[in-house]
């Protein structure tokens, strides 16, 4: 087996760029596996990590990463992996984070780029009344999202993504703003689980690596061993569209806004919802959430930057 090995989604985006990450790799002596699956990449980068790969590269969106890191932590060997994304899907969030610009550009980091240690998030998932009924944590490296955006999320179909890409996202949140009701939370954060938060939001955002929408909008710093968390309170969804959402929604002094910065948080939801990890839905009432500092071994673009400015910094 190569020491280097490409788990590979062929029906990423449209499908172009991950067979030009095929060749690319084939080219360079990867062991190239292809996956039918999420569950099935997680499988592929297990087994490619406990067979000894010192380079295990993900070709796919967001949700095809998160499923090959979740492979190597299951196999136990973060620490002797080095990983890397090659950006082939709808969402490659991830890849723009650290500093990848695309195909071609990402085989030159992952060969040649520095290597960073970057914070990996944490849920379990509970009954609500003790973490110790929690059961195997789910992984996520950009976002654990809930509310608004989670749930047009997981009503966007593949045929929508591959027709209109990242537009699909969009078109599938104007269409659910209508009939959102908002969602009953109750948050508490840090070690001591004191309360942050409790009422109707619009949406809850816990971001590692996510960077958030509106122009100038703050990237959480993915070194920090924190979580940056946003919850923003329930109106009617459609005033925000009105008043300009994109520039206005996340602006971290609106009144509307409660923001966090934690290694632990807890939240416990009235009924069952959408929560989205990296893209993947889970539909759930009660989490627990936590940083893990510097997890993974990652290789970072010239251009990432572990502490992005932030714009609300005199």
């Amino acid at each position: 087996m190569s020491r280097r090995v490409l788990v590979r989604n062929p029906e990423s985006g449209d499908g172009r760029q991950s067979e030009r990450a095929r060749d690319i790799a084939e080219s360079r002596g990867y062991d190239v596996r292809n996956s039918t699956s999420g569950d099935d990449a997680r499988t592929l980068a297990r087994e490619a990590a406990a067979e000894g790969a010192a380079t295990i590269v993900a070709c796919g969106g967001d949700g095809t990463l998160n499923a090959v890191v979740r492979g190597v932590d299951e196999a136990g060997k973060l620490d002797d992996v080095r990983l890397g994304v090659v950006p082939a899907g709808t969402g490659n969030d991830f890849a723009d984070n650290v500093g990848i610009r695309g195909v071609d550009h990402a085989f030159e980091v992952v060969e040649s780029g520095e290597e960073r240690r970057i914070d990996i998030g944490s849920v379990r998932w509970t009954d609500g009344s003790s973490d110790a009924d929690a059961g195997a944590p789910d992984l996520f490296l950009n976002s654990c999202v809930c509310g608004l955006t989670a749930e047009a999320s997981a009503r966007t179909t593949p045929v929508a993504k591959r027709r209109f890409g990242v537009l699909a996202y969009v078109l599938s949140t104007l269409q659910r703003t209508r009939s959102f009701e908002g969602l009953e939370l109750d948050v508490r954060a840090g070690a001591d689980r004191e309360p942050a938060w409790s009422g109707q939001a619009l949406m809850l955002l816990v971001g590692n690596g996510r960077r958030f929408p509106g122009e100038g909008m703050q990237q959480a710093n993915m070194e920090d061993g924190l979580l940056n968390v946003v919850v923003v309170e329930h109106a009617p969804a459609l005033n925000y569209l009105r008043s300009g959402a994109a520039d206005a929604l996340l602006r971290r002094d609106a009144s509307h806004l409660t923001c966090l910065k934690v290694p632990h948080l807890v939240v416990d939801a009235a009924t069952p919802r959408q929560f989205s990890l990296d893209g993947e839905m889970v539909e759930e009432r009660h989490l627990v959430a936590d940083c893990r500092p510097g997890a993974m071994r990652f290789a970072v673009g010239e251009t990432y930057d572990p502490s992005p400015p932030d714009p609300g910094a005199e």
